[in-house]
């Protein structure tokens, strides 16, 4: 098993932030803006769920994989981290996932 974590995966994305756009892909997402790194997340996630329809879970786990990168890229370019969204999932862990869902602001 890997020992490669969502924690090493934000530092490399922020690693390839310093980097020039000629070299980085990282760098040529967030030097198009919040939009299109937000725009390729939803590619992404479209993809996610076709591969979690085929049977081939190879499939999904690549997507998967993708997915989880763009978020981290998304979340860079808004300057929010990783560490950031666990304390919110932290917080709500402590209440049901209904009753968590239910104190949400509608909207």
């Amino acid at each position: 098993m890997s020992k490669f974590t969502l924690h090493d995966l934000e530092q490399r994305v922020m690693e390839r932030a310093a980097a020039s756009a000629d070299v980085s892909y990282t760098r040529a997402l967030l030097d198009k803006g919040v939009a299109h790194c937000a725009k390729k997340l939803g590619e992404e996630a479209v993809e996610t769920v076709l591969a979690a329809l085929d049977p081939d879970p190879d499939k999904l786990k690549a997507e998967a994989a993708d997915l989880v990168y763009h978020l981290l890229v998304l979340l860079a370019a808004r300057g929010i981290t990783l560490s950031e969204v666990e304390a919110i999932l932290a917080d709500r862990t402590r209440q049901s996932g209904h009753d968590e869902k239910a104190s949400r602001p509608r909207g």
